[in-house]
């Protein structure tokens, strides 16, 4: 695919964006958003792949959304296709946030099921705001066999998404409480909790399974 040439832009603000300091990257990123310009499309893709502090990568997201869709969203979709992580991960939370619903198809299940957290909990977000309304239960199934995954940052996340489809996870959420493994069934049990209640505290039930479990490996 061709880049589109950064010769026009400020070369200071291109070495801002790769300054050593995360102020100094944050203000450029911010003027990059401020004054959008197609030429900076490649410059803050690139950003993004490598950008280590969480704020300066959300305005990156920022300044990528105030540059045109028909620019951004086919060089993003390309970024899916990434051998890092970030650049995954980045690229899905940026198209969650442009939201053009043609960018649905390229929500894989190898997103979904994607071995690092981060890109999957991205693909996870990502996903339930694309999705077209016909393809929602279908989604909640492949969500679900993520049931029981990561640490309780992660299940949170999947269970937030899962809750976001509404009543159509009800099937696979039955489905889930009679899973022989108790991680998936106290997993399921607090989705269900946050789909009734979104203020109702996601641990108890996470909790719950890993005593289910402890006794599960007990001797008899």
């Amino acid at each position: 695919m061709n880049s589109i040439p950064a010769h026009s832009v400020d070369p200071r603000l291109l070495a801002a964006l790769s300054a050593e300091t995360a102020s100094i990257r944050l203000r450029a990123a911010l003027a990059a958003g401020t004054q959008p310009r197609p030429a900076l499309l490649g410059v803050l893709i690139d950003r993004c792949a490598v950008e280590p502090d969480f704020f300066v990568r959300d305005m990156l997201t920022w300044a990528l959304t105030r540059l045109p869709g028909e620019l951004t969203v086919p060089r993003l979709r390309a970024e899916l296709e990434s051998g890092g992580a970030q650049a995954r991960s980045q690229a899905l939370h940026t198209l969650s946030k442009i939201g053009d619903p043609a960018v649905w198809p390229a929500i894989t299940p190898a997103l979904l099921r994607d071995p690092d957290d981060d890109v999957a909990r991205s693909a996870w977000r990502a996903a339930v705001v694309l999705v077209p309304d016909a393809e929602r239960a279908a989604l909640a199934t492949e969500l679900a066999t993520q049931f029981g995954r990561g640490d309780r940052d992660v299940r949170r996340s999947l269970s937030r998404a899962l809750a976001t489809l509404g009543e159509v996870i009800t099937t696979v959420l039955h489905r889930a409480a009679g899973s022989t493994d108790p991680h998936v069934r106290g997993h399921a049990q607090a989705t269900e909790r946050l789909l009734r209640d979104p203020d109702a505290a996601f641990d108890p039930d996470i909790d719950a399974a890993k005593r289910v479990a402890a006794l599960d490996g007990a001797p008899c």
